[in-house]
C-alpha cells in the first residue's frame, strides 16, 4: 500500500467528479449552447470526453497502484507519467488564467491547485 498514491487517487477522483458536474453544468452544456459551427461544438464535446476518459483512467491507475497492484516493474514510470500529466495540466491552466482578461482568474480557474495535489502526491508516491 502507498498513502501519497492512494491519497493522490482520491483526489483525482473528486477532480473526476467535478469534471462530470460542475465542469458538465458550467462549460459542457453552455459550449453546446453557444451559437457557433455545429461542428466546432460536436469537436469541443469529444475534447470535454476526451479528457473525461483520461481523468478516470489516471484516477483509476493511481487507485490501482496505491492499493498494491504490480505491473511488473512499469508502476513508477506510469505514475511519474500520470504526475507529469497533472503537473503540466497545472501549468497550461496557470498561465491561461494569468493571460485571460478575467478578474481574480487564479480564484475563478481554481483546479490547478487539485492539479498540483495530484500531481506532488503521486511524485511522491513514485519514489
Amino acid at each position: 500500500m502507498n498513502i501519497f498514491l492512494i491519497i493522490s487517487g482520491i483526489v483525482a477522483l473528486f477532480i473526476v467528479v467535478g469534471h462530470f458536474t460542475m465542469g458538465r453544468k458550467t462549460y459542457l452544456l453552455p459550449m453546446m449552447e453557444a451559437s457557433f459551427d455545429g461542428v466546432a461544438k460536436k469537436v469541443m464535446q469529444s475534447v470535454f470526453h476526451y479528457s473525461s476518459v483520461n481523468l478516470v483512467l489516471m484516477a483509476v491507475m493511481l487507485l490501482a497502484l496505491g492499493f498494491g497492484v504490480n505491473l511488473k516493474g512499469a508502476s513508477s514510470l506510469i505514475v511519474q507519467f500520470i504526475a507529469l500529466h497533472y503537473s503540466l495540466f497545472a501549468a497550461v491552466l496557470i498561465i491561461t488564467a494569468l493571460a485571460s482578461k478575467i478578474e481574480k482568474p487564479m480564484f475563478k480557474m481554481f483546479q490547478w491547485i487539485l492539479f498540483i495535489i495530484v500531481a506532488v502526491l503521486a511524485w511522491l508516491g513514485a519514489a
